[in-house]
């Protein structure tokens, strides 16, 4: 039986996020430059051989729980030989995988025959010219067709991923409306200042630092942003219930005891007579550090105990020498480092697409 391995805080760490990759079909502007990230060589990623091996040795730590994300983990040629193997991991209880949904159509069935249990579809708006804008490249109608492809073959939940800027002036109640008549979760994410630090692979900049779309004063120009630009939970619930009550909707109410599977950190709410939730993850305004129970895989190979924090602890090298007990022993280092909290941060070293966020 794994044993369940705790951090110098407590808490149960049983949840691992794995980046397969860090290439994208996308260029979000918060996530991600706009010429996408530095190339590298095929031998500075994990193979999808590696990488189930890494889970192989810290299933028996406690890990139960493994969510596969990018960049876009559906670029990956390998991810469905990938999620075969994890699937066949003893303690391996769940996996799950955050995509852009657009490639979902063709890859759902064989996913699903795989082993996927769920997917985390990300939609940040549903206006069609404003979707491209963020992502650069791609088009509202691939991420809604993949959000009936994940309903259609059976995923279980699904869930829909806002990330909320208050600059980008979202149709948050457009996209909490997804939940009245399909069995989806939208949750809204706080942005976080990812990326953008001062970097040898790349130039400073504030924030996200992501690159600029349309100008300086452009609203979807990321090097504008600053604190004020996140939208706390409490103040966007309030927001999409008036607009819901406006249109004779209703307002949002509490999920009492029927929140999704996985729901994490996310709070649930529902409109009267809805068949999905709306879900609020306040990861700036109420840090919910004290119940974190997850590290992150990066795809060249290193430890990461928080999003927040640059600290990595590099586990490639011992997983190619193939000496298993140097990578656990690696693991647990990490695990044992897990800060108590995120501090105030303004960019990481990391985008991102490099994080596996």
């Amino acid at each position: 039986m794994p044993r369940e391995l705790h951090d110098g805080f407590g808490r149960g760490i049983n949840y691992l996020r794995i980046s397969v990759t860090d290439k994208c079909n996308f260029r979000c502007v918060y996530c991600m430059p706009e010429e996408g990230v530095a190339m590298r060589a095929h031998d500075e990623l994990l193979s999808a051989e590696e990488i189930a091996h890494f889970v192989r040795l810290v299933a028996p730590e406690g890990i139960t729980r493994v969510r596969l994300t990018g960049g876009e983990p559906l670029v990956s040629h390998r991810i469905v030989p990938l999620i075969e193997e994890i699937r066949a991991i003893d303690g391996i209880e769940d996996i799950s995988l955050t995509t852009n949904g657009t490639l979902l159509p063709r890859l759902a069935p064989a996913l699903r025959e795989a082993g996927l249990d769920r997917v985390n579809i990300s939609l940040d708006t549903l206006n069609a010219d404003r979707f491209t804008q963020i992502t650069r490249l791609g088009r509202v109608e691939q991420a809604l067709a993949g959000i009936d492809a994940a309903l259609e073959y059976g995923f279980e939940p699904v869930k829909v991923n806002t990330v909320v800027v208050r600059r980008m002036d979202q149709d948050v109640l457009e996209l909490a409306k997804l939940s009245l008549e399909r069995p989806v979760h939208v949750r809204f994410i706080e942005y976080m200042p990812i990326g953008g630090a001062d970097a040898p692979d790349h130039p400073a900049s504030p924030h996200c630092g992501a690159g600029t779309s349309g100008g300086s004063a452009h609203p979807l120009n990321p090097e504008l942003w600053d604190a004020s630009d996140v939208i706390p939970s409490d103040e966007l619930r309030e927001l999409i219930s008036s607009q819901a009550v406006a249109e004779g909707i209703g307002t949002l109410a509490p999920v009492e005891g029927a929140a999704p599977y996985g729901a994490g950190p996310a709070r649930y709410w529902a409109f009267p007579g809805a068949v999905g939730t709306v879900g609020f993850i306040s990861a700036m305004s109420n840090h919910f550090c004290s119940a974190c129970n997850r590290l992150r895989l990066t795809a060249d190979g290193s430890i990461r105990p928080c999003l927040f924090s640059d600290a990595e602890y590099r586990v490639r090298e011992a997983l190619r020498s193939g000496d298993d007990e140097a990578v656990v022993a690696i693991y647990r280092d990490a695990l044992a480092h897990k800060p108590q909290q995120h501090d105030h941060i303004d960019g990481t070293l990391r985008f991102m697409s490099q994080i596996g966020g």
